[in-house]
Parts: C-alpha cells; structure tokens; sequence
C-alpha cells in the first residue's frame, strides 16, 4: 500500500485527557482539553444513563473554554507505549513541518466550492461501504436511507459532487460508520492501541476494520479503485480537509501538560461512544473534535450532526 507523507495531519491531532491507563474498563469518565480558543466549539458526549456514578472526575473546565468530554468507554491496553509516544512526537513533527503548511495552501489557494466537490465526490464513493455495514449491524432503515444518499447524489449530484440529499425534499443526513463499528458493535474490543509512523493513530479493531472497509470497492468493483492515483488522492483529500477544519483544536491540544496521554484517552472515549450510538446508549451524536484513525486510503470518521429525529432513534433499525 502507498504511503503518502499527507497522512501525518491524522496522526498529528491528538486530543488532550486523562492517562487511559488510569481509566477502568467500562467505566465513566470525563476528558478535560485545556488551552482551547474560546471561539471554539465545546462539544460533550452524554454518558450512559445507567452506568455507575463517575469517579475522581478532574478538575470542573476553567474560564479558559475548556472542553469536556464525558463517555463510556472500553479502555484498550497500551503496550508499546515508548514506541507509540515516539511515533507520535514523529508525526507531529511532520504535520507542522509539512503537513499544515500545505493544508493552508489548499485552503486558500483553492475555493471552497472547488475542495466541497472533491470533499463530497469521494464522500459519496464511500456511501456503499457505509450501507453494508448498517446491514450487517441489523440496521435495514438507515442502510436503505444511506443508498437512496448514493443513488441521488450520484444522479441528481452529478456524481456525487454536490449533496443534493441532504437538502429538501430528501433530508437524508450523510452519516459515517465502517466494519470496525461492526466489530465493536458485536462486542469486539479494541485491542491494543496503537500509533502508526505516517499513518495515524488506531488500535487494533480498527485497523483490521479500516482495511476490510479499504478491500470493499477494489474487490467489488476493481478498476478505477484498485489504482494507487484513486487510494491516494481520496486519502489526501479527506486528511487535508481534516487539517483545515480542526487547525484550532490541533494547536490547543499541542498545548496540553500531556500531549500523547490525552490524544490516547480522548481517541479511546471518541469511538466508544460512536460504539454507544450504535445501541442508542448515547442522547447526541458523537461529536466532539474527532482523532482520526485509520490505514492507507481509509478516510477519517468525522461524523456530521444528525438531524433531532435521527438522534433520538439512533439506535433503531
């Protein structure tokens, strides 16, 4: 599989929390991400309602915007720790020497209805894949929905550049999910976590998930996608529009006392309540300041918020 050196921006935004080492499996807790801009959004993931009472929560957020993120989660081990921080310092070295540098240039060499085309052109080539996982997850209504997206967009958008579903009359919201989310959805956890040189930051589900999800349009379909040009140039679209979307909350998190600590944590607390959305054990979309994970031409999971009614039947079929 190709490599190419856009992939650090993924790696480089790691989000400030807790030791995860510190955390016990299943348990509550709340992140706390200092040094955030005070334009910046300041999401909370709501917690079960019937898990235990949260214990030894940090400090309640400054008067500096700070962000709090509270979720249930299963906390993966860490055991290539020292190989993990030095991986990540790697890769953040990488981001401002390179990575954030070009993303700037895209985005403003670039108008933004040019990078929305490309955005949502290789967005939509994903709806598939995003549509038999729903299936296997028993969840027929928003696999339907999820493929009425596709074939609209394909159609009406002229090939998916433009999301013509989203509006009216179709209000079909664009939502995220993978065969890692199929994993965990079925009880499967985590694994160790790990940070890839170049790659970006994961555990194992998610990088054996990541690269089913990778296989789906090469196998199923062959030509064009089994080309390198397609893997990279998707890959280095959906980093790059990461980057500039999450510039801010990247420089606050560098600020944190704990750089790898906290991107560790708040990773682990992100996808387990994209996990809990999945049974509906959550009231709101997941949607703090995602941290990226994936293999080689696997786009991050940024999921949009949904519409009120799909939030509160996020976990019916």
């Amino acid at each position: 599989m190709s490599l190419p050196m856009l992939t650090a921006a993924l790696l480089a935004a790691g989000t400030p929390a807790p030791n995860a080492d510190a955390l016990p499996n299943g348990a509550d807790y709340i992140i706390v991400v200092d040094a955030i801009a005070p334009d910046d959004p300041q999401p909370v993931l709501a917690p079960d309602s019937t898990a235990d009472p949260i214990a030894d929560q940090p400090d309640e957020p400054s008067d500096e915007q700070d962000i709090v993120v509270q979720a249930r989660t299963q906390i993966a081990g860490d055991p290539l720790e020292q190989l993990n921080v030095t991986a990540y310092a790697i890769n953040t070295d990488v981001d401002e020497a390179l990575v954030a540098p070009i993303a700037h240039a895209y985005e403003h060499g670039l108008p933004r209805s040019l990078r929305n085309i490309l955005s949502n052109f290789f967005s939509n080539l994903r709806e598939p894949i995003v549509a038999i996982n729903y299936l296997l997850q028993l969840k027929p209504g928003k696999a339907v929905e999820t493929l009425g997206r596709f074939v609209i967009n394909t159609t009406a958008g002229f090939g998916g550049i433009n999301d013509v579903a989203r509006e009216r009359p179709f209000n079909l919201p664009h939502r995220t999910n993978g065969f890692a989310n199929t994993l965990g959805y079925y009880g499967v956890g985590p694994g160790p976590f790990l940070v890839l040189p170049l790659v970006g930051v994961t555990t194992l589900r998610d990088l054996l998930g990541g690269g089913v999800d990778q296989m789906v349009l090469p196998v199923g379909i062959g030509r064009p996608f089994t080309s390198p040009v397609y893997g990279v140039s998707s890959y280095t679209v959906n980093s790059l529009d990461f980057r500039i979307e999450f510039d801010g909350q990247i420089q606050g998190y560098r600020n944190s006392s704990d750089p790898y600590g906290a991107m560790r944590t708040a990773y682990l607390a992100r996808r387990a309540c994209e996990i809990d959305a999945l049974h509906g054990r959550v009231a709101q979309p997941c949607n703090a300041p995602p941290v990226p994970f994936g293999t080689v031409a696997v786009p991050p999971l940024t999921p949009a918020a949904e519409p009120a009614g799909d939030r509160e039947r996020a976990g019916a079929p």
